[in-house]
């Protein structure tokens, strides 16, 4: 039985149609209001969740501007770890109206937490599952304490060694998680398709019996499309109002018109999967009359000889399969039949 997990009350696994994670990220760019239109966006598009990010500045670093705390290159730059977890943190006053409107949207809402208190503030909303973020995937005190809360988590895997994996994934089952999402990611910001080697994701789902899925960092859908046929069971996208906003992440977010996209582009991998059946689709019935099948084509009377003159392997599909055509050759007809007639066993 394939693994399955539920979050407020929705089932995810390979079974069930994939779940759309919204990841709202920094992209309030310090509005709630902006948040909010982000998640009436991400509802209207077909998003299953809204994902926050629940940390301060001082929860995740210090202000320090020594060589180790500086950002090189890439989007970020030229700052401190520390301005820029600033500029891209989610007040923690915006959390129990972001959760409030949520359920007036009826999309389901949770966080990354990046310490204990964040869990703490998490626990008082009543957040229904939790995620950990890859570059916490080592925190292993931290997926301990976020266990113990026994509610889903989801798991990013940027940067992770396989090893990393398992340690974060026993840590959680050890402290009372049983229901676990794995997410293959590649931490690069925007990300190329090519890192991003989708066939971990069955490789990780059996290896550590887990729901798998993707985060993915890249610009368009493709590559998270294509991670259905892996069986990612489980889609997270950075998504904003306009990726030329100028907020921490916008750059590599998905727009209103390309999450909805996602999001029916999904659904339809997912159904066209469907099973291992070689049973017929109802809409094929209707294409019978495109298959050859074996026709009398010559008026025959009883006591004839069938001959490749008065048979033939022709379009409709409603008389005996073309494979016994030598079968027929030769045998004797049992009765009248007129031009036209599909051929039956009841004939010779």
């Amino acid at each position: 039985m394939n693994k399955t997990v539920i979050i407020d009350g929705r089932k995810i696994g390979i079974d069930h149609p994939p779940y759309v994670i919204a990841e709202l990220s920094a992209n309030h760019n310090g509005d709630i209001n902006r948040a909010f239109k982000i998640m009436e966006e991400a509802k209207n598009s077909g998003a299953d969740a809204i994902k926050l990010q629940t940390y301060t500045q001082d929860t995740i670093t210090i202000d320090c501007d020594s060589e180790d705390f500086q950002i090189e290159g890439g989007l970020w730059g030229g700052q401190t770890l520390y301005q820029l977890y600033k500029e891209a943190h989610m007040p923690w006053e915006w959390h129990e109206p972001l959760f409030e409107k949520a359920k007036e949207l009826g999309i389901t809402i949770f966080s990354s937490p990046f310490d204990f208190s964040a869990v703490d503030l998490l626990e008082e909303l009543g957040a229904p599952a939790y995620k950990i973020a890859s570059f916490e995937i080592i925190d292993l005190p931290l997926i301990a304490y976020v266990a113990k809360t026994k509610k889903p988590m989801i798991i990013s895997t940027g940067m992770a060694t396989e090893e990393e994996i398992s340690d974060a994934i026993k840590t959680a089952r050890d402290n009372g998680c049983d229901e676990l999402v794995v997410l293959r990611c590649v931490s690069e910001y925007p990300a190329s398709p090519a890192d991003y080697k989708l066939r971990l994701i069955p490789y990780i789902s059996k290896t550590f019996d887990v729901v798998g899925g993707l985060s993915d960092h890249t610009i368009d859908n493709t590559t998270a499309i294509t991670s259905i046929a892996m069986g990612s069971a489980v889609i997270e996208k950075h998504v904003t109002l306009d990726r030329n906003g100028g907020g921490a992440d916008d750059s590599f977010s998905l727009e209103p018109a390309e999450l909805s996209q996602l999001c029916a582009g999904v659904k339809v991998a997912w159904e066209a999967l469907g099973n291992e059946s070689f049973e017929k689709e109802n809409g094929e019935f209707s294409h019978i009359k495109a298959r050859r099948s074996l026709y009398v084509v010559e008026n025959i009377s009883a006591g004839d000889e069938f001959t490749s003159d008065n048979v033939r392997s022709i379009r409709p599909g409603y008389g005996l399969l073309p494979k016994y055509y030598n079968e027929v050759l030769g045998k004797i007809c049992k009765v009248d039949i007129s031009r036209g007639t599909p051929l039956s066993k009841k004939h010779f």
